[in-house]
């Protein structure tokens, strides 16, 4: 009788932490929607600030990757975006934010957590076009990372270092931009 007892107390707290543990990676798939489709709207002050590909920091961990390519636009004289683009894609999980960050080289938690961080807000979705609002007044020379952090467990999933095009200001081409999931 006692060994019973054991053992249903024992399946029970093993239950109940293999299903919170299984809630906490299927609740983002219940919320977020399969693929933004979020578009730029047509603008004559737009100016491209920098663009790059975000990368898989860690090739061995299958689970935290990130693809695609984000653009930082600055919008008039005080307003900017970041813009990921139709191919971006990451693997799922929850509470995945867009952040700016003031290290061009994030490629690990602590890279991350040594820098300067502007939060974004929550990803929209996991893969297709969104759109992010930059804090107004924010000096976007600063900033040299986009970067798609879990905020749930503190795990860098994947960045894209604006360095290398942060010196470039070209003017965008309006009618090059395609409709969002064609690009």
């Amino acid at each position: 009788m006692k060994r019973i007892i054991i053992g249903l107390i024992a399946g029970g707290l093993g239950g109940t932490a293999f299903g919170f543990a299984l809630g906490i990676f299927v609740y983002p798939f219940w919320f977020l929607q399969g693929t933004a489709m979020e578009r730029l709207a047509d603008s004559p002050t737009r100016v491209e600030v920098a663009r790059e590909q975000f990368v898989h920091v860690n090739a061995s961990d299958p689970i935290h990757w990130g693809k695609g390519s984000t653009t930082l636009y600055r919008e008039g004289a005080s307003d900017a975006v970041v813009f990921l683009h139709g191919d971006f894609e990451v693997g799922p999980g929850p509470r995945f934010h867009v952040y700016l960050v003031d290290n061009p080289n994030v490629r690990s938690r602590a890279d991350f957590q040594a820098s300067r961080q502007i939060d974004l807000g929550r990803l929209h979705a996991f893969k297709g076009s969104q759109i992010y609002s930059v804090p107004k007044r924010t000096r976007l020379a600063d900033y040299k990372s986009v970067v798609i952090w879990c905020k749930e467990f503190g795990v860098l999933i994947s960045p894209a270092s604006l360095a290398a095009a942060a010196g470039k200001v070209p003017r965008v081409s309006l009618s090059g931009l395609r409709p969002s999931g064609q690009d």
